[in-house]
């Protein structure tokens, strides 16, 4: 299992919230920075995928700073809850919410993606970027985003993947394990978070794969929607 700390004995999820209370003051810069700014066109596809569903309710996990609970706002939702365990990047996105005056629809708190403090059936809708490669326990955080989700409701998750096809795959290991590292470690104090990112993204099982497993949690009518030639895929899910 990929850590951000090798030589530290804290489990995933501790060094996990560690890392990204140490990059939140950077995350939203890099984050657009290192990806040439097309991770915002990758949450609003999507955002967009859910608008058939018209969700008045919406999880949004592993929330970060916010950038895809601002993203859904499109839908014209009633209320967006956002859980993160990293206070910083809570801190961060409370502070960019109140500045674009959308906190009376979405609400950042502090909280575990594996033991969400919601109600079963509680949302309408549940979406995930970048965070599920995180889960310490990444069938326990399916299951609980399953749970809280209500029948006929619908999720998208975000995420990495690895490219297969000539020349992209060979571009983008060399872009992920030389030179992003190599930038994240210039302008973060983190030296270690963005080694940690192209091992998680390795470890990860995506596609197909990735899809077995979220059809074996209990989702259906799952599907996948790769995007930037497989750079990142979408995974649709539904409860019925």
């Amino acid at each position: 299992m990929a850590k951000p700390y090798k030589n530290q004995s804290a489990g995933k999820k501790e060094q996990v919230a560690t890392m990204f209370n140490n990059i939140a003051h950077k995350y939203d810069f890099l984050n657009h920075f290192l990806s040439f700014g097309i991770d915002k066109i990758w949450r609003r596809k999507a955002i967009d995928m859910l608008a058939p569903k018209s969700p008045k309710s919406i999880l949004d996990i592993a929330t970060g700073t916010g950038d895809l609970a601002i993203a859904a706002l499109k839908l014209k939702p009633r209320e967006i809850k956002g859980i993160d365990i990293s206070k910083e990047m809570l801190r961060v996105g409370i502070i960019k919410i109140i500045r674009l005056r959308y906190e009376k629809t979405i609400e950042l708190v502090e909280g575990d993606s594996e033991n969400i403090k919601f109600k079963d059936g509680y949302f309408d809708a549940v979406t995930v970027a970048f965070g599920v490669r995180n889960f310490e326990t990444l069938e326990k955080g399916l299951g609980e985003m399953y749970r809280v989700l209500n029948k006929k409701g619908a999720g998208v998750i975000l995420e990495f993947s690895k490219p297969t096809a000539f020349p992209v795959k060979q571009l983008y290991t060399l872009y992920f394990k030389f030179i992003l590292p190599g930038l994240g470690k210039l302008f973060s104090r983190d030296r270690s978070a963005y080694t940690y990112l192209p091992e998680s993204v390795g470890e990860f099982p995506d596609g197909e794969a990735f899809i077995s497993i979220l059809k074996k949690i209990g989702f259906t009518n799952c599907t996948q929607k790769r995007l930037s030639f497989g750079i990142a895929t979408i995974y649709y899910v539904e409860k019925e």
